[in-house]
Order: structure tokens, then sequence, then C-alpha cells
């Protein structure tokens, strides 16, 4: 997965950083909450027209995606609450990018723009969701071309070089979209007529 392959490469950078944090007391949690700040100012900067400013923003404040659990490990405190915040936050992040695009857009002719942007929002969210679901039900699905990762590398392309942002937003609009049904199938295939035993609703 490119998700993995990344990591690896980008190890010997973000190590380092992290071991740095770790020593002087600097929490996974605050990072990625001041991550999640950060993605809101891009929502805003871009939602104001400044496109490129918004991406190269982005860079930075992808950089906490990768340090915070990096930073947990390296204390040796990973816990639930911070995976869970991490998810949760990871979310509102890459919602507030998308909004800011889609209010930019709206005031650029054509539609095409705020379109694409809410069927990514919506086709994020699905795309984390069904891993989560299928989790709760006991699965690991983890399938698909647009990870998190990718999802926002596809962004930062179309901030930094704003003629390609129709193109990124429709590739993530229908790479979420595909992404999901990918997920669905996965889970099928897992669990096809496997009975429900514990009842789970979100």
């Amino acid at each position: 997965m490119f998700t993995d392959w990344l990591r690896r490469i980008t190890k010997g950078v973000i190590e380092p950083i992290a071991a740095f944090l770790a020593r002087h007391g600097i929490h996974a949690n605050t990072l990625t909450v001041f991550g999640c700040v950060l993605n809101i100012l891009v929502g805003v900067i871009v939602g104001m027209g400044y496109l490129r400013w918004g991406g190269v923003l982005l860079i930075v404040a992808s950089a906490f995606d990768a340090l915070d659990g990096t930073v947990a490990r390296r204390v040796g405190r990973p816990t639930k609450f911070g995976a869970f915040l991490d998810s949760v936050l990871d979310r509102i992040s890459e919602s507030a990018v998308l909004l800011g695009i889609a209010l930019w857009a709206m005031r650029m002719p054509g539609l095409w723009e705020e379109l694409l942007a809410y069927i990514a929002i919506v086709g994020s969210m699905l795309v984390s969701y069904t891993r989560a679901r299928g989790e709760g039900l006991g699965v690991s699905t983890k399938v698909g071309i647009l990870t998190r990762v990718e999802r926002c590398i596809v962004l930062i392309v179309g901030l930094v070089f704003p003629t390609l942002l129709l193109p990124a937003l429709w590739v993530l609009a229908v790479g979420t979209v595909w992404t999901t049904f990918h997920r669905m199938y996965d889970v099928y295939r897992q669990v096809k007529d496997q009975p429900l035993t514990n009842v789970n609703s979100t």
C-alpha cells in the first residue's frame, strides 16, 4: 500500500523530530489537536481564495498527522482515546479543507467544483466509516485507492497548482466513492452470511 511505502521513506525524517518532541514532553494529543486547528485554518485561507498559501500550509498541517502517532509510540503511551481523537479530528480536518474549497468555488462561475467538493466530503467520511464499521463487526478492511494519505496528497497538489484543482476534485470524488464500494465488497467477502451476534448501532 502507498501509505506504508510513504511511511518507510519518511521514517528517517519523522523519527528524529518525534524523538525531539517526546524528549521535551510534547503530548501526542496536543499534536493531533494542533494539526486539526491548522487544517481548519487551511480551510479558512482557501475559502478566502488563497489557494496556494492554503496548499503550503496543508503540507505543514499534514506533518502533524505523521508525528502524533510516532510521538505516542516513542513515549510508550499510545492510548485508545488518542486513536479515537485522531480519527475524529482527521474527519474534521479533511472536511474543513474541502468546505473551504467549496466556499471558494461558490464565488466562481460554474458548479462543478462545489459539487465535487461536496461528493468528496461525503466520500471521505464513508471511506473512514466503512473501515470503522467493519472493525466493529470484527473484520479489517483497508483496501482502496484513496486512503487518508492519498487524499491529502491530491488536495495539496490541487491547491499548490490551482489549474489542477478541478482534476484533483474529480479524483477525490470518484476515488472516495470507488474506495467506499471496494470496502463494502471487502467486508461482504469476509463476513457474507455470518449471523450478527452483537448489535452495535452507531
